[in-house]
């Protein structure tokens, strides 16, 4: 295990001269299209092209570099990741793939090992969605299912996604073609961390991801009576942070009894004009509900509905449900999970399965492709947090897996493709 050990220190060292590029001083923040995002994109682009990548940035501004087999016209699997990060993030969610893919190729070329396939190693340039509240913009361009619409969405700022690739060196007129064609794709294949406790708590340094929950997201405003505190008797209120809260301790309950197929959230709870002696007359929620099975999704999602109209009512409240995001459900394909398990048994790790509740950028690419994910273990689950954070010997675990894999893979296909 001393090489794999080895190349683990070097990427989790790779990692860190990453993170040590940010928008701020105390945290790591990259956001898509910033200075210190397009920094970090260059350096990752340096590492790709100094393992002898056919290396490139596309429109959207993924960093692309490819490793082309001996067989010009074998498909493609695609090694990726992201780069971008939420605020104030930690180091790995989203590097951790990238910098692995590029072990494995860099363990490849040394070793003089072709491959029967090409290889595209990608760092997806916006998986997170923070800058212009999308999700996947990169991986979408690569699947082929951007929505050209999106090109007039503006940021906080007001600057629009055209003027942000336009400012980033790319062609939004030529999106469509960084997409590879859904004849070409051999496979998808992402490491990623877990960001939940289970492998932690379990002391087990990788899992076979199974399917990624599907999303809906919600923002519901709930309208009522802004009043005096202590004029407006309390059986005559329309309270509209009392609904809110209602309905947020019925999301909680909902999740609880229904939590073994899904998980609820109200993250975000905005009162307008909120003072201690007014009674809040507007406030606004969110509802975040995800699941791997699309009709319990839906189910829930309609019954959650429901359930705020009826607290609307009984409190004489308004009540607007505006939709802000739905994701299916995406299903990890069998074979390559196939391949996958065996490589994490011939490694001698317990073959854990997993249903992932964050998304990937796994969820566009499986619409055209075979998908499948390795998670790695994390700090006690940590993410989206600087407490995140691998230890060397998981890290080790999850490269010594990934050579597995591309070896069964690789063998896989030549089998299939010589018969």
């Amino acid at each position: 295990m001393k090489d794999t050990f080895a190349r683990a220190e070097n990427l989790l060292a790779r990692i860190d001269q990453l993170a040590a590029i940010s928008e701020d001083e105390t945290g790591v923040t990259r956001t898509f299209g910033t200075p210190a995002f397009l920094r970090g994109s260059a350096l990752v682009r340096s590492w790709f092209e100094q393992a002898g990548l056919a290396t490139r940035v596309d429109s959207i501004g993924n960093v692309r570099g490819r490793l082309e087999s001996r067989h010009p016209v074998a498909k493609t699997l695609v090694i990726a990741s992201h780069i971008d990060t939420v605020v104030n993030a930690g180091k790995y969610d989203g590097p951790l793939g990238v910098l692995l893919g590029l072990d494995l190729l860099e363990n490849l070329l040394a070793a003089k090992t072709g491959l029967p396939f090409h290889v595209e190693l990608i760092a997806f340039s916006d998986e997170e969605g923070v800058r212009f509240h999308t999700t996947y913009l990169g991986s979408k361009v690569v699947a082929g299912s951007f929505d050209q619409t999106l090109l007039t969405k503006a940021d906080a700022q007001g600057v629009t996604l055209t003027e942000a690739l336009r400012t980033m060196g790319g062609d939004p007129a030529a999106l469509a073609q960084d997409a590879i064609p859904a004849d070409q794709w051999l496979g998808y294949f992402e490491a990623h961390i877990e960001q939940g406790p289970v492998l932690w708590e379990n002391r087990i340094p990788v899992a076979l991801v199974t399917a990624i929950a599907g999303q809906q997201r919600v923002e519901l405003t709930w309208r009522g009576m802004a009043g005096h505190a202590g004029t407006v008797p309390m059986d005559m209120r329309q309270d509209a942070l009392a609904g809110a809260a209602e309905f947020v301790l019925a999301v909680e309950q909902f999740g609880l009894r229904h939590k073994a197929e899904l998980v609820a959230t109200v993250g975000k709870l905005d009162v307008r004009g909120a003072a201690s002696n007014v009674i809040p007359g507007d406030v606004v929620c969110s509802l975040d509900l995800r699941s791997a099975d699309a009709a319990c999704l839906g189910t829930a999602y309609e019954e959650l509905r429901s359930l705020a109209s009826q607290i609307a009512e009984s409190r004489r409240l308004t009540l607007h449900w505006n939709p802000i995001q739905q994701t299916a459900p995406a299903v990890c394909d069998a074979h390559l999970n196939e391949l996958l398990a065996q490589a994490i048994g011939e490694a001698g790790h317990a073959v854990v399965p997993l249903v992932s509740g964050a998304g990937h950028d796994a969820v566009p690419v499986s619409a055209v492709a075979p998908a499948t994910m390795l998670f790695v273990r994390c700090y006690k689950g940590i993410s989206h947090n600087p407490l995140e954070n691998v230890e060397l010997a998981d890290v080790a675990a999850a490269i010594d897996v990934s050579d597995r894999f591309l070896h069964l893979l690789s063998t896989h296909y030549q089998t299939h493709h010589s018969a």
